[in-house]
């Protein structure tokens, strides 16, 4: 059956949520051509000028790239996904991280939280927090390194999150599982920076390179800190967010 535009979302929204879903889902991969803005009005019974703009929205997320002689493809080399986006795209896709991508967990501990940590996650200073430290690779190559922080108390219900095997489901799929917190909210804080010593050797890139930093709170449906994540990508990656707008 062809696709068919739902109201009131505007048309070229609707058309870009889908073929984002697509590439999110590993329908389409890295390279693969996007139907040109005459097909797409085609297929969509939408105006030539709204098809155009689903193909400069795209490209503006970082999702395709223009190639002489071929026309609009897929980019997904260039996508950043921070903790929150594994959880949209589990919940969308049934998958943490698209086709080409996986994440080797390094380390997963109980220690002291750090002051920092310890107000992000509402817990007093030097009290347990779980630690899982983790990179994430394309194909063979680092391009993220991220450090999520539970409170400790989550180890007697939710004790998979002390194991370095990764958990299918997603970290917060399995908290709900357990716990019954279901996440609510989130709240990103980026910043460009330059490689650590750390940074270097997580992602393979010389110390003072580019990258981007950021903080993540996940708050559940109780307005509780479920995880507070840190995390850093190569350069050249870009994060896309979504925003609903009630008047």
């Amino acid at each position: 059956m062809a696709p068919q535009v739902q109201r009131p979302e505007p048309p070229y929204l609707q058309v870009v949520r889908h073929i984002r879903d697509q590439i999110e889902r590993g329908e389409l991969q890295d390279g693969d051509t996007i139907p040109s803005a005459r097909q797409l009005s085609k297929d969509w019974n939408i105006a030539l000028a709204t098809a155009t703009k689903v193909l400069t929205t795209l490209r503006a997320e970082g999702l395709t790239r223009a190639v002489v002689g071929i026309g609009t493809v897929v980019n997904t080399t260039s996508a950043s996904h921070s903790p929150i986006d594994r959880a949209v795209s589990i919940r969308r896709t049934g998958r943490i991280y698209p086709p080409d991508e996986h994440a080797k967990i390094l380390s997963a501990s109980m220690v002291d939280a750090p002051e920092q940590v310890a107000d992000a996650l509402g817990i007093e200073a030097r009290a347990p927090a779980i630690r899982r430290q983790r990179v994430t690779f394309r194909g063979d190559r680092p391009v993220s390194a991220s450090t999520s922080w539970f409170d400790g108390q989550l180890a007697e219900p939710a004790p998979r999150l002390l194991e370095t095997e990764r958990i299918l489901q997603g970290t917060f799929g399995y908290l709900e599982e357990v716990t019954g917190r279901v996440i609510k909210t989130s709240r990103d804080q980026n910043a460009a920076d330059a490689a650590t010593e750390q940074d270097a050797r997580d992602l393979g890139v010389p110390v003072g390179s580019p990258v981007l930093r950021g903080r993540n709170w996940v708050i559940d449906s109780e307005g509780l800190v479920l995880e507070y994540g840190e995390y850093v990508s190569a350069a050249g990656r870009w994060q896309s967010y979504e925003f609903e707008i009630d008047n």
